[in-house]
């Protein structure tokens, strides 16, 4: 799960995404016109009611990520929780397997 900022005419939009790392797929996504915890959550119980429940859940270290509220999400479904370290490079690089386009 990532934030990304989308620049508007006077201020920003921010808009969380559930990927699944494996596929590539939207697994669900929230827009906000805040950075606060909540639409973070809602994207996640989004992915959770239609996709069901990961073995690991991979974030950065967002504040919106470390919550109590969203770690308490993660682990109250026994969710493995998977966090970058902090101004990680890699965290937006996609990796793919050798031998595919």
């Amino acid at each position: 799960m990532d934030i990304t900022y989308i620049p508007m005419a006077r201020w920003f939009v921010y808009l969380a995404v559930v990927v699944d790392w494996f596929s590539r797929k939207v697994l669900a996504w929230k827009l906000s016109i805040t950075l606060d915890t909540a639409f973070c959550i809602e994207a996640v119980e989004e992915a959770l009611a239609k996709y069901g429940k990961p073995e690991i859940f991979n974030t950065d270290q967002g504040s919106q990520f470390t919550s109590v509220a969203f770690t308490y999400l993660l682990k109250s479904h026994e969710i493995a929780i998977s966090m970058d370290g902090k101004g990680a490079w890699r965290d937006n690089v996609c990796h793919r397997p050798p031998n595919t386009p």
